[in-house]
């Protein structure tokens, strides 16, 4: 390898790896829009640039005090800490400064849809689904269920699914049903009640 690809290697590593490690690890944290690729280069080279300005003063100071030759392993590690380590840091800070009610006075929530907010905290519930053609369709949210997240369109399976009463109520599960699906294209409607210490409901009066 020549000295011209040495240089690109390490620019690339420099300018691109710690960001675009930030970027992996919010889009893991809160799922986001895809972007193509150039547009995620720019955002990559901007958040490396962000992270080496957060970092500059620890980056002084190791190079000022020559701990690459007194001290070589610390040296190392430290460079590890800068590109591996701190890109996943500020992205957790970021996006947790980002849900914090001070910030939310000037920015948007980092969350997207309703649907990603609710279900993103997996809180138990009973669900009522009333569909585009006036049906209802009524089941259990909990542990073993699941909604899709951003970007993915929205579906959630319900583990148990229940035959409703009369007049609205949940009468009992439906028999031998191991849950059910249901797409969001086909909800006009999803009504949700809170578990109260995880009892079953009893039937309305």
């Amino acid at each position: 390898m020549d000295i011209w690809a040495a240089n690109k290697l390490f620019y690339f590593i420099a300018f691109v790896v710690p960001g675009f490690i930030s970027l992996k690890m919010y889009a893991l944290l809160q799922p986001t829009q895809v972007k193509d690729s150039a547009q995620q280069l720019i955002d990559a080279v901007a958040y490396s640039s962000i992270n080496y300005a957060l970092l500059l003063g620890p980056i002084y100071a190791v190079e000022h005090f020559e701990l690459r030759l007194s001290h070589p392993t610390l040296y190392v590690l430290f460079y590890i800490l800068v590109l591996l380590v701190a890109p996943i840091a500020w992205a957790w800070a970021f996006l947790w400064l980002r849900k914090t009610q001070l910030l939310q006075r000037s920015i948007a929530h980092p969350t997207g849809k309703p649907w990603d907010f609710v279900f993103s905290q997996r809180v138990p519930y009973w669900v009522v689904a009333t569909l585009t053609d006036g049906r209802q369709i009524a089941g259990r949210y909990d542990s073993k269920s699941f909604a899709s997240s951003s970007p993915a369109p929205e579906q959630i399976y319900l583990e148990q699914a229940w035959v409703l009463s009369e007049n609205g109520g949940f009468e009992r599960p439906r028999t031998g049903s191991a849950g059910i699906i249901i797409l969001a294209k086909e909800i006009a409607t999803l009504e949700l009640f809170h578990i109260e210490d995880l009892q079953e409901p009893e039937n309305d009066e």
